[in-house]
């Protein structure tokens, strides 16, 4: 039997509904087709909010209540503009209009980290959805808009050259 690992690399992010998954997959692999590289796998896309990285596994309940009654506003959230960036070569679906409630939950999951000194990426926060990693500079298919409700923040274990699992979930609160 093997032991636990001492530390898990670990993020927040949102969770697309299956929907939205479906058809950001589909138009990843229209992508692909053109600008090459590794398409992300399906049950793996998400938007991060807050990455940790590597993270002491005897912190992660730390870590998951870091996130503890945070308000998480249900909100719609449209992917609707597609781009590459040659400094990573990835290629990503983003918003064209990032709602404020986003912004805000960003910004409260970040300083309730801070709270509890969890380190957390310090990089501007450019909400996107990663599609393909490597890939060639190339012209990308036309996007058609992509929403989904968000419904929770989620706490995501990775481990390389697998799936990502949740580890933990604050649901969103209803629209009033």
């Amino acid at each position: 039997m093997s032991a636990a690992p001492a530390r898990l690399r670990l993020f927040y992010a949102l969770w697309p509904d299956g929907a939205a998954r479906d058809r950001l997959a589909a138009w990843t692999r229209a992508a692909h087709a053109n600008a090459g590289g590794r398409a992300m796998r399906p049950q793996n896309l998400h938007l991060t909010l807050a990455f940790l990285g590597d993270v002491d596994a005897a912190r992660v309940d730390d870590v998951a209540a870091a996130a503890s009654g945070i308000v998480v506003p249900s909100f719609e959230l449209v992917l609707d503009r597609a781009g590459y960036w040659p400094h990573n070569r990835i290629v990503w679906a983003g918003a064209s209009v990032v709602p404020a409630v986003l912004e805000q939950l960003v910004a409260e999951l970040r300083a309730r980290l801070d709270a509890r000194a969890v380190k957390h990426e310090r990089k501007p926060f450019v909400p996107h959805v990663t599609l393909l990693r490597e890939a060639h500079p190339a012209v990308l298919p036309a996007l058609a808009a992509v929403s989904w409700l968000v419904e929770r923040v989620v706490l995501v274990k990775s481990v390389p050259g697998d799936d990502y699992s949740i580890i933990a979930s604050c649901p969103a609160t209803p629209a009033a």
